[in-house]
């Protein structure tokens, strides 16, 4: 009885990982129909899913070499290939072969941040943040502006019934038309060295991050009041701070040098 629980408690993370797939495929499906605002929701449950494995696996104990594997393959699907999709059939169909190279560029990049994710990992290399932008963000930017595009599509000549944020959904036109170099932009970041905040291993116990929380609460209700348009902002923000932080951070030890050579 105990061998047979102790199975079962080994599945549940695994159901949350296929459910990541399930709905990442599902994702695809509704792309090549033309559905995008379906398929965007769907990623953001791959996304939900795909936070809760790991965290269930670390709770109950039943982290497994298997279960590591299995996910990087569902975060290949769900944040590589369905993203891509997605964007090839709003975005990139009508630049022909650059479009194509773009899209295949996104899976590729994604396969290669996902396998030295997991090569860092095998060799017990622990980092406090992330090396290179992780798939799930990269992806959820593109997700986000899917979501936030189909309500400005949706929106023309008709009044909406979710709250939006006027400048940005203005806008929208704008980052339609850039998203072939922001997606170029995202393959690059997430093979890239640059560092991204981790929030898996965040104490909240710590005073600073009990202030963290506050703004966590805030940013849910922002969320709740505009969710397209924030999702979206969030996601955005992310994805720069490691550039500003990288470039932050090679300005001071330029700095420094600088007043070191004056002296």
């Amino acid at each position: 009885m105990g061998e047979k629980l102790k199975k079962s408690i080994y599945i549940i993370p695994s159901l949350f990982t296929c459910g990541n797939m399930a709905c990442g495929y599902l994702s695809i499906f509704s792309s090549i129909n033309g559905n995008f605002t379906k398929a965007a929701w769907l990623l953001i449950l791959s996304i939900s899913f795909d936070m809760m494995d790991g965290r269930i696996a670390r709770i109950t104990k039943t982290t497994s070499e298997f279960g590591v594997q299995l996910d990087s393959l569902s975060d290949l699907v769900s944040f590589g290939l369905a993203p891509s999709v997605m964007m090839y059939q709003l975005v990139l169909n009508t630049m022909d072969k650059i479009g194509v190279a773009i899209a295949v560029l996104f899976v590729l990049c994604s396969a290669l941040r996902l396998a030295k994710f997991n090569v860092k990992a095998q060799e017990g290399v622990v980092h406090k943040s992330f090396m290179g932008l992780p798939t799930p963000a990269s992806a959820g930017l593109l997700i986000s502006f899917v979501l936030s595009y189909e309500l400005f599509v949706a929106g023309t000549g008709q009044s909406l019934t979710f709250k939006t944020i006027p400048v940005l959904m203005k806008n929208m036109p704008v980052f339609f038309k850039a998203m072939p170099i922001v997606m170029v932009v995202l393959s690059l970041l997430m093979v890239s060295n640059i560092p991204y905040l981790s929030f898996k291993k965040m104490d909240i116990s710590k005073p600073k991050t009990f202030r963290f929380l506050i703004l966590i609460v805030l940013l849910i209700w922002l969320v709740l009041t505009f969710p397209q348009n924030v999702i979206f902002i969030l996601f955005a923000l992310y994805a720069i701070s490691g550039i500003f932080n990288y470039m932050a951070k090679y300005w001071r030890i330029y700095m420094k040098k600088g007043d070191k050579d004056g002296s």
